[in-house]
């Protein structure tokens, strides 16, 4: 490499783009695969890995996200012996080498590889990476959808703005690592993203710079169509983006704090992969035998008021809308009003709250009771008077489900009595109450046997000779699970069937110690026992059950 071929990188990269770089100079030069590889490794004093070195190596997308990798035309890998290399398919491109010494807060080399083998490499991790790795590609996302985001990694690649290029990449990542929520929270130095993954926070990553955690924020506003220069107010919206040609919603909530804004992403995928909640049933979500048994018994009967009751994600409309998946035979017209409309359900009309057009829980409600519905689903009770309306619906020969915020499902009880339902009335058209929680199960791939030592079984209220069939396991963490030991969720429940002794009772205004006495005597089983039942079989851990459910 000559002096005159310096001057021609310098030439060329103010006429071409970085992607065309490597291959107009090994083509200006004429220069094979092979010699190319080596004139620029020497040249550079950079090491070079052929196709088949490259492809022996394993990538690390949980240090360096896949949709960041594509974006730069990087990926960081590890071989045999642990070691870590930057590859790089632009050899000359110091400005990728700058950011990654700056993203990448571990050791590792940096290499280089033919820009079409990075490429190509990049490209058949496509169907296993991308952001909706369970579901069907739908349409072309270059069609149809003015004025939507689109995030596919081919965008992402295009996208000239950095910062523009940071948010579609935590989007696009935050639905391959299939999170629920997206935190984007700005710091003294900078902006610190999280993702909430089967219910638990997970630090992901960052941009250096509080400027840039300003832009990010704007970004997102602009998204959402809100005020991005009022910045001390919270502020809600929503947006829609495209992923690889599927809607995917997202709702927005921003937050003023001393170092400037925070964003909260909630995402809500309503076609949910195609297929997936038309097959949606009980027996998916991990309940056992009697709670599946219990649940669809309630929701069989031909009318009465059925409440599902959990705190925020803890999977109330899942099962809400696998018991509507299991009692949709078409002989009914079943009926929902939500906020929003998560899923799309076929056969079942679905009607959005829109309290800007004055479209209420109550108002869409009392409409509905108009509209000749055989079973109606509240997406939750929020005021006396939507809660007032369910039950008269019930009363009068409609099976109405529906969710509520409380604790368990005796907490739920005087929730409906201090919103102002008279007592008698709500006790007659109520048949049962579910109050459910997701635990995380343990990792598969790294689980492995485990001895819980006296004091975390004296804290979870259980004895060494009580468990002593008992099969405890763990997850000793690894890529799959973010080094966390668990992946997934499944979801454990208490089921109260409503009997005319536990009405009476509770139309009383029997005390809850009595009611829970009662309820034990008629075979209900809490939660905490269900949960323990999940220890047990060794499929998650005791630290795990004392974070969701409290000792009886």
């Amino acid at each position: 490499m000559t002096a005159l071929t310096l001057e021609l990188i310098n030439h060329l990269r103010q006429t071409q783009t970085d992607a065309a770089l490597p291959l107009q100079i090994q083509q200006t030069l004429g220069l094979d695969d092979l010699t190319y590889r080596a004139e620029i490794s020497r040249f550079l004093g950079l090491p070079a890995l052929d196709r088949d070195e490259l492809t022996a190596q394993f990538p690390r997308y949980d240090l360096l996200p896949y949709a960041e990798a594509v974006g730069r035309q990087c990926v960081l890998v590890e071989d045999t012996e642990g070691h870590l290399r930057l590859v790089l398919g632009d050899p000359f491109d110091r400005i990728t080498r700058n950011w990654a010494q700056q993203r990448l807060n571990v050791s590792y080399v940096t290499a280089f590889a033919h820009f079409s083998d990075v490429r190509t490499w990049l490209d058949s991790f496509e169907t296993s990476h991308r952001a909706m790795d369970q579901m069907q590609a739908g349409p072309d996302a270059e069609t149809g959808n003015e004025g939507v985001t689109e995030i596919s990694l081919a965008a992402i690649a295009r996208d000239a703005s950095p910062v523009v290029r940071l948010v579609n990449s935590t989007l696009y990542d935050g639905l391959k690592s299939k999170a629920s929520d997206i935190h984007l929270e700005s710091t003294a130095t900078g902006l610190s993203i999280k993702y909430r993954i089967d219910g638990v926070l997970l630090h992901i990553g960052g941009a250096n710079g509080v400027e840039t955690a300003e832009q990010v924020i704007s970004r997102i506003k602009v998204l959402a169509d809100l005020d991005i220069s009022e910045r001390r107010i919270p502020q809600d919206g929503r947006f829609k983006v495209l992923a690889n040609g599927r809607d995917v919603d997202f709702r927005v909530s921003i937050m003023p704090s001393i170092y400037g804004e925070d964003a909260v992403l909630r995402i809500l995928d309503k076609q949910n992969g195609g297929d997936a909640f038309k097959q949606l049933r009980l027996d998916i979500l991990g309940f056992d035998d009697s709670t599946m048994a219990n649940i669809r018994g309630l929701a069989t009967e031909p009318y009465g008021l059925l409440l599902v009751t959990g705190p925020t994600g803890s999977g109330k409309s899942t099962t809400l809308y696998a018991t509507l998946s299991e009692i949709n035979t078409g002989e009914e017209k079943i009926i929902t009003i939500e906020d929003p409309v998560e899923y799309q359900l076929q056969g079942i009309l679905q009607i959005p709250v829109n309290d800007k057009k004055g479209l209420s829980f109550a108002r869409g409600l009392r409409s509905i009771l108009r509209h000749d519905p055989d079973k109606i689903l509240v997406g939750e009770i929020r005021d006396g008077e939507t809660a007032n309306i369910a039950v008269q619906a019930a009363l009068t020969g409609h099976l109405v489900l529906t969710s509520v915020h409380a604790n368990n499902v005796f907490s739920v009880l005087d929730r409906f009595m201090h919103m102002g339902v008279e007592p008698n009335s709500f006790v007659d058209a109520l048949i049962g109450v579910v109050a459910q929680r997701l635990v995380r199960k343990i990792c598969p791939h790294c689980i492995t046997d485990d001895a819980p030592d006296d004091e975390l079984l004296e804290a979870s209220g259980v004895t060494r000779a009580q468990t002593a069939h008992w099969r405890f396991r763990k997850g000793t963490g690894c890529n799959h699970c973010r080094g966390t030991g668990y992946l997934g969720r499944k979801a454990i429940a208490e089921v109260l069937r409503l009997n005319d002794e536990l009405k009476q009772a509770i139309a009383g205004r029997a005390p809850a110690v009595e009611v829970k006495q009662l309820a034990a005597s008629l075979g209900f089983l809490s939660m905490r026992q269900a949960a323990m039942a999940v220890v047990a079989r060794g499929e998650t851990t005791l630290q795990e059950v004392n974070r969701v459910t409290f000792v009886d």
